[in-house]
């Protein structure tokens, strides 16, 4: 069964642990990116705080769509493009294999301690982990906006 966006904001910290572990690093996204945070994974406030920090603080990333391995942050209700990252592949923290790193820590003063890890789990969506100086502090997804969150399907493109 193909995991959704939803099977990975209910879960806890041990099942995306191994969620992550187990998947390859994929290519690196091109272009805007939906985001959804993941704290407090496994308690029934993960849901309620995604919502919030959609709302309010982080929508998602948009990575260079030619691959030139940058990207900038989607931030507030008004979507702003902030906080450049540098984007490749290279070992994970968690467990040493390949993944793609997103690294601030040559491109932010605000950011310089976060390092972000993401690696494919289904067509189109992404679960990443979150770094603050070393720490594992969160989690997130990323899905292309032609994948829907909460069945992991392309959606429908209307003719407009």
């Amino acid at each position: 069964m193909a995991l959704t966006e939803s099977d990975l904001l209910a879960a806890g910290n041990g099942r995306l642990e191994e969620v992550f572990r187990s998947s390859p690093a994929g290519e690196v996204p091109g272009g805007p990116m939906e985001g959804t945070a993941i704290l407090g994974a496994g308690t029934g406030l993960a849901t309620p705080i995604a919502v919030l920090v959609r709302l309010a603080v982080w929508r998602g990333k948009v990575f260079s769509p030619d691959g030139g391995g940058y990207l900038s942050n989607r931030l507030g209700p008004w979507d702003a493009l902030a906080v450049l990252a540098r984007v490749g592949p290279g070992p994970s923290l968690l467990d040493e294999r390949e993944c793609v790193v997103i690294d601030y820590s040559r491109t932010s003063l605000i950011a310089r301690g976060v390092r972000d890890e993401i690696r494919q789990v289904g067509t189109g969506l992404y679960l990443g982990v979150i770094w603050l100086f070393g720490i594992r502090t969160g989690w997130f997804t990323l899905r292309t906006p032609e994948v829907d969150s909460g069945t992991g399907r392309q959606r429908e493109q209307s003719a407009g």
